[in-house]
């Protein structure tokens, strides 16, 4: 069921990293061969929309933002043979092929055939949207803050259409990335301590990660002290904010490390998520660890490319690993994870603090800024 229709429709866009986000009347193409054409119907803002949109990996513009949303199928290429209109799905920015090596493999996530895309393009090399006859990228394979949009079908995710789309919104990154970093990435342990670096939807998500997979002490860390009751709802059982154990003069300040292990007696954790994207507090996700076998891994991603690490936090046999959307396979984790929150294994109603309309989305930077917005909804 393929449209030659060009169809003309509102969608955010960004058109440099100082540039405020616009909402714009662009033209999004007919899909071609393998792809389809999606109706958005609910997308959500993470973090990663804020700094890709400062150029984070690469400046690319204009662009049409956003990665996380939920939609209908629209239309279909001709090759798109398992795809109908009607469909509900989620925009993956993460492909699964099930046959490649790291497809076959339990140690990452990242498909070799089906790749994280960065260069704004769709696998064909070219883009399904523009703007007054100017190319527009996409976001991720994404850009899901637009009324339609189009994805190879290789990075699309049929939902059950009883699963709360608002939740099936959160579920396409941030808050499943914190989850699987803890879940499947790590593998946290039964009876093992956990610290948690920066509260958002990812942090809490690693926070419910590692209470379903049993963890026995869950320290959260936020400078936010209005995210100490979102941690607990999730499952934290300890909480730091910095700012309240500073000196007025710094003269005893404790670093984050410091604190975690006055919560462990002074050993550390068995984990530390960073999902902050803060480079220097990877250093101290890394010196939060136990000696010999503590892991910290990077969840949270930032605009400065180089890390400065202690060379005697590594050298002591603890571990850093990065990760990408948790070590979550998109085909194989993510229907699990939407079963969970359909059957309220997992509570995703704690996230919801704002919801707006597209036309709003550009007042987002400012909403993100108030200390009780943990996650954005977007109706289109």
């Amino acid at each position: 069921m393929s449209s030659s229709q060009v169809i003309t429709c509102k969608g955010v866009v960004c058109w440099g990293a100082e540039e405020e986000w616009k909402v714009e009347e662009i033209q999004v193409d007919p899909p071609k061969g393998s792809e389809v054409r999606l109706k958005m119907l609910f997308a959500s803002v993470c973090h990663t929309d804020v700094i890709c949109s400062q150029g984070f990996p690469f400046p690319v513009y204009p662009r049409v933002l956003g990665h996380e949303g939920v939609g209908i199928v629209e239309s279909v290429g001709e090759e798109a043979k398992e795809w109908k209109k009607g469909d509900v799905v989620i925009p993956l920015f993460l492909g699964e092929c099930g046959e490649c090596e790291n497809c076959n493999s339990e140690k990452t996530n990242l498909c070799l055939r089906h790749p994280l895309s960065f260069n704004g393009m769709l696998p064909d090399g070219t883009s399904r949207m523009s703007i007054r006859g100017q190319t527009l990228y996409h976001l991720l394979s994404c850009s899901t803050w637009s009324e339609y949009t189009v994805s190879d079908a290789n990075y699309v995710l049929k939902v059950d259409p009883d699963v709360a789309l608002p939740h099936a919104s959160f579920l396409s990154c941030g808050f499943s990335t914190g989850f699987g970093a803890a879940w499947m990435d790590s593998k946290v342990e039964s009876g093992s301590s956990v610290a948690v670096i920066g509260l958002g939807a990812v942090g809490l998500g690693a926070i419910q990660g590692a209470r379903v997979q049993g963890a026995s002490t869950i320290i959260g860390v936020d400078k936010n002290g209005m995210k100490k009751d979102k941690g607990e709802a999730f499952g934290m059982t300890h909480f730091i904010n910095p700012d309240d154990q500073q000196s007025y003069d710094n003269a005893d300040s404790k670093s984050i490390a410091e604190m975690v292990k006055d919560l462990t007696g002074g050993v550390g954790v068995d984990y530390c998520f960073e999902c902050t994207g803060v480079t220097d507090l990877i250093d101290q996700a890394l010196e939060a660890t136990k000696v010999g076998k503590g892991k910290a891994l990077v969840v949270g991603e930032g605009l400065n490319p180089f890390v400065q690490i202690t060379f005697l936090n590594l050298l002591m046999g603890r571990t850093l690993k990065g990760t990408i959307f948790g070590g979550l396979k998109s085909k194989t984790h993510l229907p699990l994870l939407l079963h969970k929150s359909k059957t309220k294994e997992i509570q995703l109603d704690e996230l919801l603090t704002h919801e707006m309309k597209l036309e709003d989305v550009p007042k987002a930077l400012e909403i993100l800024k108030q200390s009780n917005c943990v996650k954005i909804l977007i109706k289109i």
